[in-house]
């Protein structure tokens, strides 16, 4: 069987290596990889199981086989990614939309095998507005702000539809489960290493690699920034301060200034902060207590402050856009959604160019904006794709935004100074691209949050390949360290407390 991909991992080690059979079925680890010791070996095959327990002993300087045999599942539902779900629930596009905003804490699976009718699910989804992000299922936050979670009626319409697509009115689905291919040719050429950062309720969110090799994260579920070293294993942990005692804790942007600091927002804790990595000192920017209000969530940070000495952020609460001037520590709001026709909308990330101009990814319908920083002239322009919902953004030193298309299901390229999109579809639909980057050849890497899926794709032909990830993954921000030949690909596993890395063979 071609595109298994075939886990080992040794009792007590925090690392597991995965590699995929090829099309004869064969798999191999090179050995580097598995020091000598006792492995238990795993699989990840859709519609399939072990069918008996696998161990394999590696020695020094020997060769170890291992074959292993699968069987039919029994389970199938238990094994299909979000995408998967995606694809097998019935009903419109309009109406399975909405799904996209429940797996960034759980699992469609849990959707579809409850039991709530309508009635129950509005009073569920009310419950679940409640929530922080950062939630996880072992660990509900509620956010300060209730009024967020809306009131049980607004969602009836939502709640009838989940109604027809869960259990609550038979004991089986009544629509067929359907999976997508396994990986076969270059796309079962990859090894994959997760690090088990070991608290269940850490989530790595973003993820960078500095010149020593060392793995900079944020905690999207506790209050840290973190510092994993590959080499020695050992993790280092940088308390976040929390400034709000019942409010929700963690952090998900982590973005480096043009002086290798550090910065990160602390979400619904109402504070920005930066670390020095040299010393790991933290400095705090609070948001002005006029507006830092139980409604705050400040998300992301414009870092081009060495231009006029000033930082961007907005809060996802009432988004607003918010400007910090660093060294007299006045702050300015903003709030640019008001010059797009209709709505209500909202602003995802926020990012700065080489003139520290903001610009900002818009996520309930799909546009891309920018304030100026000298005129603060606002400007908006939608994106090709309708309903693209625009999510995460790198911007490079031509001053050219790659984003990524959640909805849409599209990585793209707008041109600041053409002010031209260029949209690259991915081939596997419900992929749900979070952000992509560059690398020095010239591919786009992405992750499909619902997938499970690590996405290579080449802009000049729009060839892509997927590297399947072991487990599930629900990968949020990429990093691709181009200090490597091949390139390597960095991301978090904010479903299974792991940093992932991805090595392709070609």
């Amino acid at each position: 069987m071609e595109g298994v991909v075939v886990s080992a991992k040794k009792p007590g080690s925090i690392i597991k290596t995965s590699v995929t059979t090829d099309a004869q079925g064969r798999f191999s680890f090179p050995e580097n990889r598995l020091e000598p010791g006792d492995y238990t070996l795993a699989i990840r095959a859709v519609g399939y199981d072990i069918a008996a327990p696998a161990k394999a002993t590696v020695v020094s300087e020997r060769t170890t086989t291992a074959d292993i045999k699968l069987k039919k599942t029994r389970n199938l539902a238990s094994q299909l990614t979000n995408a998967e779900w995606m694809m097998s629930i019935p009903g419109t596009e309009t109406q399975k939309a909405m799904l996209l905003n429940c797996t960034s804490c759980h699992t469609l699976e849990r959707i579809v095998r409850s039991t709530h009718d309508a009635d129950e699910w509005t009073q569920v989804i009310t419950r679940m507005m409640g929530y922080g992000a950062v939630s996880q299922p072992i660990k509900p936050q509620r956010m300060l702000d209730q009024a967020r979670a809306g009131s049980p009626e607004q969602y009836r319409r939502a709640a009838e539809y989940l109604a027809t697509i869960n259990l609550s009115a038979t004991d089986k689905w009544e629509y067929e489960l359907k999976t997508l291919p396994r990986p076969k040719g270059r796309a079962t050429r990859a090894i994959v290493t997760e690090y088990d950062m070991g608290r269940p309720t850490t989530e790595p969110h973003d993820v960078i690699v500095d010149k020593d090799g060392n793995v900079w994260y944020s905690d999207f579920g506790e209050l840290f920034i973190s510092k994993f070293d590959p080499k020695t294993l050992k993790l280092t942990e940088y308390p976040v301060k929390k400034f709000k005692p019942d409010a929700p804790v963690g952090q998900l942007s982590l973005e480096i200034d043009h002086n290798g600091t550090f910065w990160f927002d602390t979400m619904y804790q109402g504070s920005l902060g930066n670390l020095d990595p040299k010393t790991g000192e933290i400095k705090y920017y609070p948001l002005a207590s006029e507006w830092n209000d139980e409604r705050v969530q400040l998300n992301f940070v414009g870092l081009r402050h060495d231009v006029d000495g000033k930082v961007w952020t907005k809060s996802v609460g009432t988004q607003d856009i918010f400007r910090l001037d660093l060294a007299s520590n006045k702050w300015e709001k903003f709030h640019p959604t008001d010059k797009i026709p209709g709505g209500p909308y909202g602003i995802y990330q926020v990012i700065s160019d080489s003139k520290n101009n903001l610009w900002m990814a818009e996520f309930t319908e799909g546009h891309i904006g920018k304030i100026d920083a000298k005129t603060l002239a606002v400007t908006w322009f939608a994106t090709p794709t309708e309903h693209a919902r625009a999510r995460r953004m790198r911007i490079d030193d031509q001053d050219r935004i790659l984003f990524a298309e959640y909805r849409g299901n599209r990585v793209a390229l707008f041109d600041t100074r053409t002010e031209k999109f260029t949209e690259y579809p991915l081939p596997v639909p419900y992929s749900g691209p979070y952000r992509a980057q560059f690398d020095k050849n010239g591919d786009i890497w992405t992750g499909g949050m619902q997938t499970d899926r690590a996405i290579r794709l080449d802009p000049k032909t729009g060839a892509t390949v997927e590297y399947l990830m072991p487990t599930d993954t629900n990968m949020r921000s990429v990093f691709v360290d181009d200090s490597t030949t091949p390139v390597t690909f960095w991301t978090g596993s904010n479903h299974a407390h792991a940093l992932v890395k991805v090595e392709p063979l070609d």
